[in-house]
């Protein structure tokens, strides 16, 4: 076999994993982010005129409660804002639901203008985080407005935990309790349900029904993975948002039930797992819903139930995942390498820790990774420059022979023989270092520490494409290419350094293959154009090492 054509079939290997992302992923422009989380700032009074809560009116619950059909009260329902340093959410009296949730420390899109990133929005209308209580009689609780004692329209979490009690009394006699406690250094709440039964019946055989409610975008790029996924019987299982409706429903021993997208998560943690059952449902294409079914035991009459969850409501970090326990980590997948892609994005920021600039650790990473193939790299060029020295008895072989391919094959193998040269010595080596692209793939795409991460000049995000100058707003617009239109100087020059690198490699016997290969910098080119930069910056460094090695060893061993 000729080495050209393994050369090829690896090319179209990467050619069918890349261009199955491009065509089979929707690729539309995603809607623009709502103003809910500016409104919700603007709604809060400011926190020097706000009394800091003291723990006997947090902790202090109400038993008094309503819904809003029974008519009761014509007050709406309040809308208390919590605010600490990593974000800042709504809770109504409505369900004791969070009906607006944003972070802090994130911005919707790369500009320093761009309002907070919003996980909790006008989409989800309900709230997210309610519960019902099913047993032979259902008591809809995320209809009912609870009360609270705390006076303000504002909790100001700074220095240690806050408390927020919700109670509510149903007609059943059931008081029902939520307790959220808020850390000023952590994305997890906690969600404490206490359930009293003061009824004239016990509560046997019930489920604590809980539920949440995601933005969603329908739209989105699926190269990582999005949508729902839960921790099973101690392993991911993850739901694809397209098999919804042939696979909605998962059960087992349940450790955390999340919501992800490419970039954050929100999560129910049940502080003891337990055999329980998860309905998801796209509930439109701006709202994803998990629906947990968490069993109770028993609740004799003036008996009660205790039953504490953790939320997760933050970014898709690694790192911060792994400090909240519970295996939360597990959500991050960056697919069948990620033993590999993990231990790279734990490198990178190591890296951007004494250089703070995620760009440059990209480079000095892939620096690293090919010092790393550099033996597989060398013998594989060898290989190569050894094969560029047969071409012209290979050249001679195919014009002798060229009506008996049989006898072609047997001389040219009998060359490889008297040369003692493997044809496949020069796409082993590359073979090998095969899973290391995907994983680094997976992981540049996936990474949030590159999302709105800046590198120099015009590229002010590594997640994003590189562009140069905005070309959408003269009515220019470019064939292959998402918006917004630009010039993409960084994968045009990767595409260059291809070319550069199909240059120095052996030229293919047979004509089709030859012309087939010209083309393949101009392929990989258009299709880049789509990536993220961060992981085109990756491509650009490492060919322009491999050039660098490829000569090197070609003059050598000339």
């Amino acid at each position: 076999m000729e080495q050209a054509r393994m050369l090829l079939a690896i090319v179209l290997s990467f050619l069918v994993f890349i261009l199955w992302n491009l065509f089979f992923v929707d690729k539309s422009e995603p809607p623009k982010p709502t103003k809910q989380a500016e409104q919700a700032e603007t709604a809060a009074p400011s926190p020097t005129t706000v009394a800091e809560p003291s723990t006997e009116k947090t902790d202090k619950p109400v038993l008094e409660g309503r819904t809003e059909e029974d008519g009761s009260s014509t007050s709406p329902p309040r809308k208390i804002s919590i605010k600490t340093p990593l974000y800042l959410l709504t809770i109504s009296e409505k369900g004791a639901a969070l009906v607006n949730c944003t972070l802090s420390n994130f911005r919707e899109r790369a500009d320093m203008d761009s309002p907070p990133k919003e996980l909790i929005g006008s989409q989800i209308s309900d709230g997210a985080f309610t519960f019902d209580l099913k047993t032979d009689k259902s008591v809809q609780a995320h209809q009912a407005v609870f009360k609270t004692s705390f006076p303000d329209d504002l909790l100001t979490v700074s220095e240690h935990p806050e408390k927020l009690v919700f109670s509510w009394q149903s007609s059943e006699g059931f008081v029902i309790e939520k307790t959220f406690t808020f850390s000023p250094e952590s994305y997890l709440i906690g969600l404490d349900v206490r359930i009293h039964n003061a009824g004239a019946q016990p509560l046997a055989k019930g489920t604590l029904d809980l539920s949440f409610q995601k933005n969603w975008n329908t739209n989105s790029q699926n190269v990582g993975f999005e949508g729902p996924c839960a921790y099973l019987n101690g392993q991911l299982d993850k739901l694809k948002v397209d098999d919804l409706k042939d696979r909605s429903k998962i059960s087992g021993l349940l450790q955390w039930v999340a919501i992800q997208d490419r970039y954050f998560i929100t999560s129910i943690i049940p502080k003891t797992p337990m055999d329980s059952a998860v309905d998801f449902a796209l509930v439109s294409k701006e709202k994803l819903s998990a629906h947990f079914h968490y069993p109770l035991p028993d609740i004799p009459v003036n008996g009660e139930q205790h039953t504490a969850f953790d939320l997760y409501l933050g970014p898709k970090s690694v790192s911060i995942l792994s400090q909240t326990g519970h295996n939360l980590d597990k959500a991050v997948d960056f697919g069948w390498f990620d033993f590999i892609a993990k231990p790279c994005l734990q490198l990178m920021n190591y890296l951007h820790g004494y250089i703070p600039n995620y760009g440059v650790a990209i480079i000095i990473l892939t620096i690293l990774v090919k010092i790393l193939f550099w033996p597989l790299g060398t013998k594989s060029y060898k290989s190569m420059n050894e094969m560029k020295k047969l071409q012209p008895l290979m050249a001679e072989i195919r014009e002798k022979y060229q009506d008996d391919k049989k006898r072609m094959n047997e001389e040219v193998m009998g060359l490889y023989k008297t040369y003692k040269i493997n044809p496949l010595g020069g796409c082993l080596p590359m073979v090998a270092q095969i899973p290391v692209f995907f994983a680094l793939y997976q992981m540049l795409y996936g990474a949030i520490e590159l999302r709105h991460a800046p590198f120099f000049g015009w590229i002010k995000d590594l997640s994003a494409p590189d562009r140069l100058l905005d070309l959408g707003r003269y009515g220019i617009s470019i064939p292959f290419m998402e918006p917004p239109y630009g010039i993409p100087v960084l994968t045009i020059i990767m595409g260059a350094t291809m070319f550069i690198q199909q240059k120095l490699q052996p030229p293919a016997g047979d004509p089709t293959q030859a012309k087939m290969m010209m083309f393949m910098p101009l392929i990989f080119t258009v299709i880049f154009i789509n990536f993220s930069s961060g992981l085109v910056l990756y491509w650009l460094v490492n060919n322009i090492l491999s050039i660098a090695q490829q000569y090197y060893i070609s003059k050598k061993h000339a």
